[in-house]
């Protein structure tokens, strides 16, 4: 007699008009990501003269915004039961306010008595204007585009959804560094800048006409609302000692996941002048960069199926394994055809654990935070590894004798030790899994 298969459910199908709906949000929301946290930067420098405090108070900003906001908005998304209003409305003014940046220079100049002056206005202008960029972008995207994925999708598709999603960060840099190569230009004596009023705009109604999309292809989720309670306690929940001992899996699950992105921020931040110094790539670093990026992608797009498949505990060693590996080969070795495959194990194994972590975080929320938890998410993978990971990364190379160290800017010359101390980092994720795995047993005995 035929044994009966029961140890896979089916995948549960979402329909096409569902999967453009993620592709599209997710890509999209990216990019703009991709162009906050890589051209803002550039932007407050070459149009203002911005020194490199001003520089880091607009990314600690900007940080400290996106959590608030995800939190704030993801709690208020629950208690209303609603999620489309939000990811539409916030795409929409999300679009817009990416385009004001694109008359931040005309208006600092308009308004300042003198060049000082305006440069000194256009740096707050900018400054504020990313804060607010990044309130509507984390109201749309971070909090409620993501507590939308964690409604419609379950066990059986998470995996797959989070290997689309989590390639969409390495693929949105592509997108946007190819398409600023056509607005890039070269000055007399070599420097490089942007047309940035344009660059601003297209971005600013690409993101725009994504809202107008989804506002006609997005169905909502019908989250169950959470009546009863007071908001300042509902906020609260999270971060409770009974909230975290009933949802010990998540919770473990959230610390793994903050183990490794402290890792990954370990490298990141300096990865790429890494890459550009003329003893590693130089300027060819693209050549080796993008195909690295999409064999990482495609990888994780696939991977995501076995997830789904196999669970967390038995899919997240292999990703894992691979971010170590490709750590340690660019610790050792500099030839081009070295940080070729070490890059690319980095990146697969990088977004083949984000795959693993996010989908397991999905599975472990409880259905009646979901928003809420997209705040804490936020708040243990994004803002407490950008404040741990860079500051270990500065201290290994500033350690290791490179002369004319600096956090950012002129003078930069990191060490490969970068990536060895990131792949200490990450081997306490191994400690993280063990713990998960544990709790996981213990859950289903």
């Amino acid at each position: 007699m035929a044994r009966e298969k029961t140890e896979h459910p089916a995948e549960t199908p979402l329909g096409g008009s569902t999967w453009i709906v993620i592709v599209l949000l997710a890509l999209v929301g990216q990019i703009a990501w991709a162009v906050e946290n890589n051209f803002f930067n550039l932007f407050i420098q070459d149009a203002f003269g911005a020194s490199l405090s001003d520089v880091a108070l607009m990314v600690s900003a900007s940080a400290f915004t996106a959590t608030a906001t995800t939190l704030l908005v993801g709690t208020w998304s629950d208690r209303v039961g609603r999620r489309k209003i939000f990811v539409v409305a916030g795409t929409l003014v999300w679009g817009l306010s990416i385009c004001a940046f694109a008359v931040l220079q005309s208006v600092s100049g308009t308004l300042a008595r003198n060049a000082a002056a305006a440069a000194a206005l256009g740096i707050s202008l900018t400054i504020a204007f990313d804060c607010l960029m990044t309130f509507f972008g984390s109201l749309a995207n971070d909090a409620c585009f993501n507590a939308w994925l964690t409604d419609i999708t379950d066990g059986t598709n998470r995996g797959r959804v989070e290997g689309v999603n989590s390639a969409m960060p390495l693929l949105s840099m592509l997108v946007v560094f190819g398409g600023a190569l056509f607005l890039m230009i070269v000055g007399d004596d070599g420097s490089v800048t942007y047309d940035y009023p344009l660059f601003f705009t297209i971005i600013g109604g690409v993101v725009i006409a994504t809202g107008i999309i989804a506002a006609f292809f997005m169905d909502e989720s019908h989250p169950e609302p959470r009546v009863g309670g007071r908001y300042l306690s509902e906020l609260a929940y999270g971060f409770k000692p009974s909230s975290m001992d009933e949802n010990r899996l998540l919770y473990l699950v959230l610390f793994g996941y903050c183990v490794f992105a402290c890792a990954m921020q370990v490298f990141m931040p300096y990865y790429v002048l890494y890459l550009r110094l003329p003893y590693i790539l130089g300027e060819s670093y693209v050549l080796v960069m993008a195909p690295c990026i999409i064999i990482a992608s495609v990888f994780t797009i696939f991977y995501g199926r076995l997830v789904d498949k196999h669970g967390f505990s038995r899919s997240i060693t292999l990703p894992l394994v691979l971010f170590v590996a490709g750590c340690i080969l660019l610790t050792t070795l500099t030839s081009a055809p070295a940080v070729f495959i070490g890059s690319m194990l980095m990146l697969a194994g990088y977004l083949g654990s984000v795959a693993c972590f996010s989908a397991a975080v999905r599975n472990c929320t409880p259905n009646d935070h979901v928003g809420l938890y997209q705040g804490i998410r936020i708040f243990s993978v994004v803002l407490v590894p950008m404040l741990v990971g860079p500051w270990i990364g500065s201290a290994v190379s500033a350690s290791s004798g490179v002369v004319g160290f600096g956090v950012v800017g002129d003078g930069f010359a990191p060490s490969s030790l970068i990536f060895a101390a990131g792949a200490a980092v990450s081997l306490l994720t191994f400690i993280v899994t063990w713990l998960i795995r544990r709790e996981e047993r213990n859950a289903n005995a």
